[in-house]
């Protein structure tokens, strides 16, 4: 039965991961929706969850747009920082969560925490790089330009 409980915690743990790495590159269109949901929560709930949602994919959409069409490639590149900051924060403080209950040194847990931070803010910079390079122009494009 202890086996059982140590085998579902390590699929628990490994869930959790993945969905932290696919869903890395939403951080920032999260931050900005909850912040708006909270800045309208005068609207009232149903309000509230409206304008964070329009504003997070307001948020999605605009970076989305500013990484497949700017020229300079330094726009790019800061609208790709943009939105690995908040992933590498939050990859940063779901690692530091799993840590704290595996070791007891703060060295080690603050160690580790960074190591994932690391690990997801490369991850979601990949992501947004490979949202640019998809819905990009293709090399004719770039032969007439």
């Amino acid at each position: 039965m202890i086996i059982l409980g140590i085998l579902a915690s390590l699929a628990a743990i490994g869930l959790l991961c993945w969905l932290l790495f696919t869903l890395a590159v939403f951080a920032l269109p999260a931050l900005v929706g909850f912040a708006s949901g909270a800045w309208a929560h005068g609207a009232g709930v149903p309000g509230a969850i409206l304008v964070g949602l329009i504003a997070a994919a307001v948020t999605f959409a605009v970076g989305q747009l500013l990484i497949t069409f700017a020229r300079p490639m330094w726009l790019k590149l800061g609208v790709a920082v943009i939105f690995v900051a908040p992933a590498a924060v939050a990859g940063f403080h779901a690692t530091h969560g799993i840590v704290k209950h595996l070791m007891p040194s703060d060295a080690w847990q603050i160690t580790f925490s960074v190591f994932g931070a690391i690990a997801v803010g490369i991850t979601a910079f990949v992501r947004v790089a490979g949202m640019a390079t998809a819905s990009g122009p293709t090399g004719r494009d770039l032969v007439r330009a």
